[in-house]
This record gives structure tokens, C-alpha cells and sequence, in this order.
């Protein structure tokens, strides 16, 4: 069976250009259907099992897949290297697509980029659908067609592709549940024997799914020996280390403040000092924080401040923008207690236009057919923000919306908590500015 290769980044990755977050899986499974149901099997990078670096049947797939679609979304440097390592190796059967917010650059500006929408991170499930059959279509025909869409070969014609492509390559075959194993054919010498991918463990997209799932499921120490896998694989992936991160300190293990310190050295390979990446920041914010509630460290408040700030202003959403209101008034609070008066009314005030902010930004966010989890982080941060900003009306209004949802009882007693231990720093906050 004809086979199609997937260049595509994995996971949530953000485009910086706007700061949106994207989830390149829910686009995968879109692609993956449109590929099936043209009849061709269909494979990403991280489904493929190896040992060792993915260099050897990353290349293999770029040169002997009968199609190769890649997806430029989110700007992704190595899918962008891929596609121009495959217009040099085959004249045709190469599909680009990109999410509706990619802006051409220069040199693609003539070539077919064939657009999806994302609705927030997600694809809704018309656009699915109508995504899926045009992609469909186009596969069916480039594939029979076998016309020159390379713009190496095109503006090169006098160029002569690979002939002997099935003869000196090994082949990659392809399971019934999509992992591909490369393997040296029986005419190649020992010396080459030396460089087949042998099959062992699980793919990338296997572990990083499971892992996923246990996180869902808030089995957090389950999940970390999975992530530490696919982070061997995959080291230099953003969402993988921001995962393993993140089920590290949440896993609390063997102390919940040897996993913070063991997550933070986990974040330091993203850069968190100097990054836009406004999950790193937000997972940076939220270890610091956590280091503050054990230690109550003044370098671990300011330094959680300055993460969820950072990422707030980038990105702009609600969740950085909650948790830096709250902390704002917690650093305020601790200012006026010390007599700190102008300081501490600073940050109270840049707390307060902080949570305006947020409910802008969060009454946004609800558009959309999204889950009632997320539809609940959502409500419930508007509800706390309206809290903080002492607007009891809309509070009750989003606090009735959010228990309205059908969500696990633990996330509605930490919004209550989180609001009830604000409640108290804003009637103190209050007392001591009215001295």
C-alpha cells in the first residue's frame, strides 16, 4: 500500500508570532482521516519506533513515502528544513498546509499552502469535516497525477531525480496500527547492517499518549517514566519537556520540594529567564510559586510574578493573567505589613487592572464548543476575578455557571479556596491602605 509521510511538530505548540496555542495532534488526526480515505497508510515522525537518533528513517520516509504533506503551522523551523529536504530529493507528490494564521514567507509565497482553522486549540468539527475532504480530494489527484509541484524541479528542470530509490534504500514498513520499523534488506553488506532501526519499546506518539492520559487522569507519577522516554527520543521538543515538567513537580516525588527543584532544572533547557513561550512561563510562574508556599522565599515570589507576567502580556490569557493578579496582591499585602506603603500599593493596583484584564480576555475564550473541563477553568477564573475585583453580581453569575458543569468536585474547591484565600488578603489589603 501507498504510504504518506506527516511532517508536523506534536503536541501544543505556540505560534509566536500571536501567541496562539495550537494542538498539531487534533490537526494530525484531521490529516490522518483525509490519508486513510484516500487509501494510503499514513505516518508522523513520532509514530515511528527506533532506537537512537530518528535522523536515518526520518530521511528514509522523505525520500520513499509516495506522499508527504507538511504542515508549516506555528512557523516550525525543522518541518520547514523537512519539506525542503523532500523537494530535493522527489519531483512531486508534496502537500504544504498551515493553519489560516500563517503568513507566507517570501520564498513560499507561490507555493499552494492549502489552510485550516484552529478554534482556539482545537479544529471545530465543521471545519474538520470540510478540511478533511478538500485534503481528501487533493491527495487522490496529486498522487495520481504525478505532476512536478517541487520548486527545485520546477525552476531546475534539467535536474534528474533519485532512480534507484527501492534498490539501495531499506525499506520502512509500516504496522497495522501505523508504527513504522526500518529495516536493512538481506543484499546489504554487515557494515550497513550496522545502521537499521531496530524495533524496541514503544513510538514517540505511543508514550507521549499514554503519559497524556494518565496526566488527564492525574496519575502524575505514572505518567513521568513515560515522558522520560519520549523525552529521549525527542529532547529538544518543547511540549515534551513542558509535560515532563510539569508531572514532575505535580508528581511530588520523592518530596514535593525535591520535584519542584528537579522540575525547574527539567524547564531550564526552554530558556524560562529570557523565553516568549508563554507556557514555559506559565509553568516556570507556577513552580516558583510553589517553591514560595514551601519556603516563602521573597526570590521565589518575585521571580513567579515576573514568569506569569511575561506570559500574560504575550499571550494575553486568562490563566498567567489570574494567577499574577493573585500574586500581585499576595506581594502587596507582604509590602504594607511592612510598611512598605507605596510599594504595596502599587502592586494592588496593578493587580486589580490585571483582573479587567482577565475577564476581557477569559469572556473571549469562551467561544467555541470546547469541553466542560475547559469551559470550567474559563468560567471559574472569571468568577474569581470578579471576586477580586468586588463585583458580587458577576461573581455569583459565573460561580453559578461553574457549578453548573459536570466537573470532578476537586477543581470547584480549588477555585474556592483560591478565592476564599484572596477574599482574606483584599479585606487585610483594605485595613492596612486605609492607615
Amino acid at each position: 500500500m501507498a504510504t504518506c509521510f506527516v511532517v508536523q511538530g506534536f503536541g501544543k505548540k505556540t505560534d509566536f508570532t500571536d501567541g496562539r496555542v495550537l494542538d498539531l495532534d487534533a490537526s494530525y488526526a484531521i490529516i490522518k482521516e483525509a490519508v486513510e480515505a484516500a487509501g494510503l497508510k499514513c505516518i508522523r515522525a513520532d509514530e515511528i519506533q527506533h532506537s537512537g537518533t530518528i535522523d536515518l528513517p526520518m530521511y528514509q520516509q522523505l525520500l520513499q513515502a509516495d506522499l508527504v504533506i507538511a504542515d508549516l503551522s506555528t512557523y516550525n523551523v525543522n518541518a520547514a528544513f523537512e519539506l525542503g529536504v523532500r523537494y530535493a530529493l522527489r519531483p512531486y507528490a508534496t502537500i504544504v498546509v498551515a493553519e489560516e494564521g500563517f503568513k507566507n514567507p517570501f520564498d513560499v509565497g507561490h507555493i499552494v499552502i492549502r489552510r485550516y482553522k484552529h478554534l482556539g486549540e482545537d479544529i471545530g468539527t465543521k471545519e474538520a469535516r470540510r478540511f478533511r475532504e478538500d485534503l481528501k480530494q487533493a491527495i487522490s489527484e496529486i498522487v495520481a497525477q504525478r505532476q512536478t509541484d517541487s520548486p527545485v524541479y520546477t525552476f531546475l528542470n534539467w535536474l534528474s531525480p533519485p532512480q534507484d530509490v527501492q534498490a539501495k534504500v531499506p525499506p520502512v514498513s509500516i504496522s497495522a496500527r501505523g508504527v513504522a520499523t526500518a529495516s536493512a534488506p538481506e543484499s546489504v553488506d554487515s557494515s550497513h547492517k550496522e545502521a537499521k532501526v531496530e524495533v524496541g519499546g514503544h513510538s514517540a506518539k505511543f508514550s507521549l499518549d499514554a503519559a497524556l492520559e494518565r496526566i488527564a487522569a492525574s496519575d502524575f507519577v505514572a505518567a513521568c517514566p513515560l515522558l522520560e522516554e519520549v523525552y529521549k527520543q525527542r529532547p529538544n521538543d518543547s511540549f515534551v519537556v513542558q509535560q515532563l515538567a510539569l508531572a514532575t513537580y505535580k508528581a511530588k516525588q520523592p518530596t514535593p520540594e525535591a520535584a519542584l527543584l528537579k522540575a525547574k532544572k527539567i524547564l531550564e533547557v526552554l530558556s524560562p529567564m529570557t523565553t516568549n513561550d508563554p507556557e514555559t512561563l506559565g509553568l516556570w510562574g507556577a513552580i516558583h510559586k510553589r517553591l514560595w508556599e514551601l519556603k516563602h522565599q521573597e526570590t521565589d515570589l518575585n521571580e513567579s510574578i515576573a514568569a506569569y507576567e511575561r506570559g500574560f502580556y504575550v499571550k494575553q490569557d486568562y490563566y498567567n493573567g489570574i494567577n499574577l493578579a493573585f500574586l500581585l496582591d499576595l506581594r502587596g499585602l507582604m509590602a504594607l505589613r511592612a510598611g512598605q506603603r507605596n510599594e504595596g500599593i502599587a502592586d494592588t493596583v496593578q493587580a486589580h487592572r490585571t483582573r479587567r484584564d482577565v475577564m476581557r480576555y477569559a469572556e473571549q475564550a469562551l467561544t467555541g464548543d470546547v469541553t466542560d473541563e475547559k469551559r470550567y477553568w474559563v468560567v471559574a477564573t472569571l468568577w474569581e476575578a470578579a471576586a477580586g475585583l468586588g463585583d458580587n453580581v458577576e461573581a455569583q453569575k459565573w460561580e453559578s455557571q461553574a457549578r453548573a458543569l459536570k466537573v470532578p468536585a476537586w477543581m470547584v474547591d480549588t477555585t474556592v479556596r483560591q478565592i476564599s484565600s484572596n477574599q482574606a488578603m483584599l479585606v487585610e489589603i483594605a485595613q492596612l491602605s486605609a492607615r
